[in-house]
């Protein structure tokens, strides 16, 4: 099994630990992996402001670029639902996206594909699980609440692994967070408060840190609570299931 590890632009910007984390934890379970060096963004942010026809070129290019493997791998959930769900659409009549039937989730990969059921990592603090809108939705993280099925969630799942944690949720657990990509750009008021009511929840849970498979929404509710004093750390899912490592 061949695994191509694709990093977001704001995973190796922001948070390369994220990256080098999750190539560390692949490594670790025995998987070969590869960074390709060629890779830049996957198109999300054009479509997203409604120039889908700026993303066709950067898509040839991933499906390119990651022919070779058998799965791609992100630590994003909202990067790789956008690949499986939007490159088939960007693509149409242009040729077969291969990319978009084997790109995973981190999380939906160790739970899924790898089916993890053990984890040498320890962190030994109390966590509020913060659930992403993509991951909910687009790619099957968790069950959204609106809908008459049995509850579950795979990144819950995977912290129960880890030695020492405390995994918690808050009320409303997959209400938006409010970034939402351009939203919180086009939106700032009514992003701020939707960051700040999500932070209080997570909070009310007695949680050190919320953690989540989305680096952007993490970042959205930091930079909220750096700026009003909360405190309340963020740390992506990656970085306690390789904690340790």
């Amino acid at each position: 099994m061949k695994i191509g590890l694709f990093i977001p632009c704001y995973v190796d910007a922001l948070y390369p630990n994220v990256g080098v984390q999750t190539y560390k934890l692949l490594k670790s379970l025995g998987l070969d992996v590869d960074y390709p060096l060629g890779q830049t963004c996957c198109g999300q942010p054009m479509a997203n402001a409604g120039f889908e026809r700026m993303a066709e070129g950067l898509a040839t290019k991933m499906d390119e670029l990651f022919a070779r493997f058998d799965y791609v791998v992100a630590p994003s959930a909202s990067c790789a639902a956008f690949i499986r769900v939007n490159y088939p659409h960007v693509l149409k009549g242009k040729h077969e996206c291969l990319t978009a039937k084997k790109t995973t989730d981190v999380v939906e990969f160790l739970h899924d594909v790898l089916k993890v059921k053990e984890l040498p990592a320890r962190f030994p603090h109390v966590v509020s699980v913060h659930n992403s809108c993509h991951g909910v939705r687009e790619l099957g993280l968790s069950s959204p609440s609106e809908l008459a099925v049995e509850r579950y969630s795979k990144i819950k799942d995977l912290l129960r692994l880890v030695d020492g944690i405390t995994v918690r949720e808050p009320e409303r657990p997959d209400e938006c967070c409010g970034f939402g990509g351009m939203f919180s750009v086009e939106e700032p008021e009514v992003s701020v408060r939707m960051g700040t009511e999500k932070i209080e929840r997570h909070m009310a849970t007695g949680a050190e840190y919320v953690t989540g498979p989305d680096s952007s929404c993490l970042m959205h509710m930091e930079g909220i609570a750096r700026r009003l004093g909360k405190p309340i750390k963020f740390v992506h899912v990656v970085e306690i299931l390789s904690a340790g490592l």
